[in-house]
């Protein structure tokens, strides 16, 4: 009784146990609409705006951007102590990208639905099974990213509190903290939700990729066994080639239909994604710098951690790592699964003697080669590089802080050499 129970209550939830595009982007969508980036209700199978959520989302994105220019003024200004020039600019660099993320977020707003009403269309192709098999992985990793991140977010802020309060000599006072620590759990959360919609509509895409494929290799195990059964009668056959033609072109169709829709979601989601890796790569370079880099008069620069600060960077670097990891495998996997449509294309023209059916699977192979199933937002190419890229450009960008970093204290002491020289 308690499983049929719990089984009554993922299947009202829709958790686990998609059935359509809905349920499959129920979690991700609710967590999208309580941050203001989902103002769209379905009705009918279509995506409509909803005034009170477009209300909820412009009146969230002017708070967010009155804070940013309210804070990046003070710093400016030196109303605001941060510390170190270095830190002022982590600062800066950070919320100046988050409140870009925070309006090109609202800006696309109406891309974005037409860009989901799409992905409705295009994944009624596939089978059931298909959305219960995508829904075990993306509603997991939904819920599971969603519980770590604000665990995360509360760790380090925590953290960061006490040691601002108790190890700094100018400490901002408690009330600025509490601000901008709400004001960066949301972006934090934003620019999550943000990866997280990416990877699922790349997920349904994979999926649609794969059942193309699938229909392919079923085609060609028809022709075989046709070419094998030499008592299959005349018009038997030619009935057969024509079912085949019309499946055919139906799987051309809708090739051209998915991929269409991956230039489209390049397209939506080209400035969001390079503000989500331009602040991935401003908390690891900035975390790497200040809580891993120090400097001595007598040894120069070196590298030590305390404890406080090894956990801090451990869990900051574990994030970004897995939201790489996912996103170049999810965007590799998917670049696969289309360019085996190709192969399967040519195994099916070895297959058939057929010059109405080679004729289609010629334009089939023409359009592939056309379409350049590619995820790169602003030429920036997601795939299973991504990973090396980001460790080279966070390695550049540490050494030359390191190398800001000698130099000031360089010129410091000759200053205080040439003060110290009698004339």
């Amino acid at each position: 009784m308690q499983r049929q129970a719990k089984d009554k209550m993922w299947k009202r939830w829709g958790l686990f146990q998609a059935t359509d595009f809905q349920s499959l982007m129920y979690p991700c969508f609710t967590f999208c609409r309580i941050l203001g980036i989902f103002p769209y209700k379905l009705k009918a199978s279509t995506f409509e705006a909803s005034k009170p959520c477009y209300i909820l989302s412009i009146v969230i994105s002017c708070i967010y951007c009155v804070f940013d220019v309210i804070l990046i003024h003070g710093i400016i200004a030196s109303k605001m102590d941060f510390g170190s020039v270095t830190k002022k600019l982590q600062v800066t660099i950070y919320y100046v990208s988050s409140d870009f993320l925070v309006i090109i977020t609202h800006v696309l707003n109406s891309a974005r639905m037409r860009l989901s009403q799409t992905m409705l269309e295009i994944s009624a192709i596939l089978p059931p099974d298909s959305y219960q098999e995508l829904s075990r992985f993306i509603h997991t990793k939904d819920i599971l990213a969603i519980i770590l991140r604000i665990i995360n977010i509360y760790l380090n802020f925590y953290k960061l509190l006490t040691y601002q309060l108790n190890f700094t000599e100018t400490p901002l006072s408690l009330n600025i903290i509490l601000v901008i620590t709400i004001f960066t759990v949301y972006a934090a959360l934003l620019e999550l939700q943000i990866n997280m919609l990416y990877i699922n509509y790349i997920c349904v895409l994979k999926a649609c990729f794969k059942r193309i494929n699938d229909n392919l290799a079923h085609i060609q195990k028809l022709m075989i066994n046709d070419m094998k059964q030499c008592n299959l009668g005349l018009i038997s056959r030619v009935h057969r080639n024509q079912v085949l033609l019309v499946e055919l072109q139906t799987l051309r169709k809708q090739h051209l239909m998915i991929s269409n829709t991956v230039q489209m979601l390049n397209i939506v989601f080209s400035l969001p994604l390079l503000a989500s890796i331009i602040l991935c790569f401003c908390v690891t370079i900035f975390d790497l710098y200040f809580n891993a880099v120090h400097w001595n008069m007598q040894d120069g620069i070196f590298i030590s951690l305390d404890r406080y600060l090894l956990d801090r960077l451990l869990t900051a670097m574990m994030y970004n790592c897995v939201k790489i990891v996912l996103l170049a495998w999810a965007c590799e996997t998917t670049k696969n699964q289309a360019e085996g449509i190709v192969t399967t294309i040519h195994d099916l023209l070895n297959s058939t003697d057929n010059k109405q059916i080679k004729k289609e699977l010629q334009l089939f192979s023409l359009q592939t080669l056309h379409c350049k199933n590619i995820f790169s937002p602003k030429g920036f190419t997601v795939d299973s590089t991504l990973l090396a890229t980001t460790v080279g450009t966070i390695a550049m960008y540490l050494l030359i802080l390191l190398q800001f970093l000698n130099m000031s204290h360089s010129c410091d002491e000759k200053a205080a050499i040439s003060v110290t020289q009698p004339n």
